[in-house]
């Protein structure tokens, strides 16, 4: 038991041990060496099905009874047919007697799945010996691994399978591996819109009755519930991919220009974006990842913007599927504001091409427009501007105050983040979430219960956000609120997950409408004339968030201050492509890896990452979300690289070298991290050629 003093084993327990020790190395010797010599008599078969009796997880063993195998079956061929059937089965005995020992044992398993995929072996004995196995634990996920094998060799109907699940969770509702075989199944019946299981409304309702009779049994079992929560997502989410958001939104009048003009501030500031290589980001925000956006599926109509557009993912995770994408569209010819403004109009084709990772096409009508404006200059930008330094202090920010003399369609930040083409919910979303919102209700004033707790705050949540399509927003908000510190309070030990959840909900409600944002907007008054990028900064400092979320809402945003959170990621704001300006000082970025997203911000130039705890970690927890620099393609990319080959220990900051090399810093803070010596500083002037400022000082 756990927390209790071991026992010290008695003489006759302590004789015993050893010599059972003494019998296994004995067996391993004798294995090791029939191994070795490439012998595989019936004797040293023997050897080897006495070991894996004993310990079934010895892997060497598993793997030279596959080598004997192939070796006696090939020298059966010619000889005895039968001779092959009986080598099979006795390695199906093997494995038998191996389970008995440890029927968890990986190795048996994977072993008799090898075995089977030989054929000559009866497949409807499998089945009654693993009904055997699941009586003496139903809840053996290997076992119900195997059996989906077995059912896949037999041709089962999908359907029967189904109806296993039912028998085994009506025996016991404790049994997680039957309701997750179950969500398995439904989910491809469901697909494919098998008999029976059309429409997929009614087949959810009587899903519902089935895990709420679980719930209600033992509300604080929790097998039902992790269905529960599959079932939600299926209710809540969509199967076909759509487009959610986008920048230039639909709707929009962008104004492009290369360098700050004084005349720039005429216009609103929601829609100015400078940029020195004369292109300006195309992004598309999907509510799930997809593959296929080309120009052959995303068709844009305008006179300035005539050949085919390279579209990338911008995923750190798969370099196929991706939620946001991005294509780079070259500024107009420039004209004068009073002249008619250059449009552009964006659409995706319902042809076959654009595809979900569950395998769902986009079958969604939608079409986009917007329009462009080429400030006229003076002249191009110098090479070399003078920058001065961008301040992130309070009294460098006054609360954003809006125009009377802007447009009032231009002004709305509610167009910003239009919704394009979003297909509704249907009546039955809404009435499942509000009967199941009442149903638990009434659990949860019988029982206290976390998990129920947790799962009226989801329902309330999925509500709120069907509700928004109806004009009506966060009205849940404040009973949410109360649940997530109710749950804080009980369960501290998921406490970080709460936070996060706490952290999402925050991001929704500053983002639900144009007066909550407007709230966060604040203008900076030393970049009303600066070169570097929009004047309006969205500050979300000291909020306390663990997560970033709402960023398809966020896309228009170039200036943003994170500054005094608890951030421990900044997954997501790869999808801010215009962003210019960052603060994430005073948080908990524990790592380079950590800023990764970092990498895919074209046109970020002045960042703040301060004050947090890069380089006080020994073991960097976010590793492997970044590629090593002596893996696959990013070594070969350094060899050539020159950068790399004028710094100085770029092999103590590789991971620093991959975030900073992709992208073009004029201001830079890093102090307050345990990395920052003068000697990472050297590298870092080293990597960042054009940086003007580090940590408050001009570099010469």
């Amino acid at each position: 038991m756990h927390g209790l003093p071991r026992r010290a084993p008695k003489p006759e327990e302590e004789e015993a041990l050893a010599a059972k020790a003494r019998d296994l190395r004995a067996l391993q010797t004798q294995l090791l060496s029939n191994h070795h010599s490439k012998i595989y008599t019936k004797e040293a078969l023997d050897v080897s099905a006495k070991l894996l009796e004993k310990n079934p997880e010895c892997y060497t063993a598993w793997n030279y009874r596959k080598l004997a195998v192939q070796h006696n079956l090939l020298a059966a061929t010619d000889s005895d047919p039968g001779a092959i059937k009986s080598i099979l089965d006795a390695e199906l005995q093997v494995v038998v007697d191996a389970l008995k020992q440890n029927y968890k044992s990986y190795g048996a398993w994977h072993h008799r799945k090898w075995v089977l995929s030989k054929g000559h072996c009866s497949l409807d004995y499998e089945l009654k010996l693993l009904k055997k196995f699941q009586m003496a634990d139903s809840r053996n996920f290997h076992a119900w691994n195997y059996r989906r094998f077995v059912a896949a060799l037999l041709n089962r109907m999908e359907k029967e399978e189904l109806d296993y699940t039912t028998e085994m969770i009506e025996n016991n509702f404790s049994n997680y591996s039957a309701w997750h075989n179950r969500s398995v199944l439904l989910s491809s019946l469901l697909k494919k819109e098998a008999e029976g299981f059309y429409p997929k409304e009614k087949v959810l309702n009587d899903e519902y009755g089935l895990v709420q009779q679980a719930i209600f049994t033992d509300p604080d079992d929790q097998s039902g519930w992790f269905h529960y929560r599959w079932l939600l997502d299926q209710t809540v989410k969509l199967d076909a991919p759509s487009l959610v958001s986008s920048w230039p939104a639909n709707g929009s009048n962008v104004m492009l220009s290369r360098i700050r003009r004084s005349n720039d501030c005429s216009a609103s500031p929601f829609e100015i974006f400078h940029s020195n290589s004369g292109t300006f980001p195309l992004v598309l925000y999907f509510n799930q990842p997809v593959k296929g956006v080309s120009s052959s599926t995303v068709i844009i109509e305008s006179l300035f913007c005539k050949e085919d557009l390279d579209w990338k993912p911008l995923s750190q995770i798969s370099s196929q599927f991706s939620q946001v994408w991005v294509t780079h569209i070259q500024f107009p010819e420039a004209n004068s504001l009073s002249e008619d403004a250059c449009s552009l109009e964006v659409s995706i084709r319902l042809s076959r091409g654009i595809i979900s990772t569950s395998g769902f096409d986009y079958s969604h009508h939608t079409r986009l427009a917007f329009k462009v404006y080429r400030c006229p200059v003076d002249s191009e930008p110098s090479e070399k501007q003078v920058r001065d330094q961008i301040s992130w202090r309070d009294e460098s920010f006054s609360l954003y105050q809006t125009r009377s003399e802007e447009p009032h369609k231009s002004l709305s930040i509610d167009n910003l983040i239009y919704n394009v083409d979003e297909p509704t919910t249907s009546n039955w979303h809404a009435e499942t979430i509000a009967n199941e919102i009442a149903t638990f209700r009434e659990l949860l004033s019988e029982t206290s219960c976390k998990i129920g707790k947790l799962t009226l705050a989801r329902l309330l949540t999925a509500q709120d956000v069907i509700q928004s399509q109806c004009g009506n927003k966060m009205v849940n908000f404040e009973e949410v609120l109360e649940l997530y510190a109710d749950l804080l309070k009980l369960d501290p030990t998921h406490g970080q997950y709460y936070n996060d959840e706490l952290s999402l909900l925050c991001l929704r409600q500053v983002t639900s409408s144009k007066e909550s944002l407007l709230k966060y907007c604040f203008s900076h008054e030393t970049l009303a004339s600066s070169s570097i990028g929009n004047y309006l900064c969205l500050r979300l400092n000291k909020l306390s968030l663990t997560r970033m979320g709402s960023i398809e809402k966020l896309l228009w945003v170039q200036m943003l201050d994170l500054s005094h959170n608890e951030l421990r990621s900044i997954e997501g704001l790869e999808a801010m492509q215009l962003l210019s300006c960052l603060n994430l000082s005073n948080n908990k970025l524990g790592s380079f890896t950590a800023l990764a997203p970092l990498r895919m911000l074209k046109s970020l130039q002045v960042l703040d990452i301060s004050c947090n705890e890069i380089g006080s970690h020994t073991i960097d927890k976010t590793r492997y979300l970044c590629t090593s620099p002596l893996s696959h393609t990013e070594e070969t990319s350094w060899k050539n690289d020159k950068i790399m080959n004028e710094c100085v220990n770029v092999a103590s900051y590789w991971d620093a070298f991959l975030t900073f090399k992709s992208v073009s810093l004029t201001q830079l803070s890093i102090y307050g991290n345990t990395i920052a010596d003068e000697n990472f500083k050297l590298f870092l002037v080293k990597v960042l050629p054009i940086l003007e400022w580090l940590d408050g000082n001009k570099v010469h």
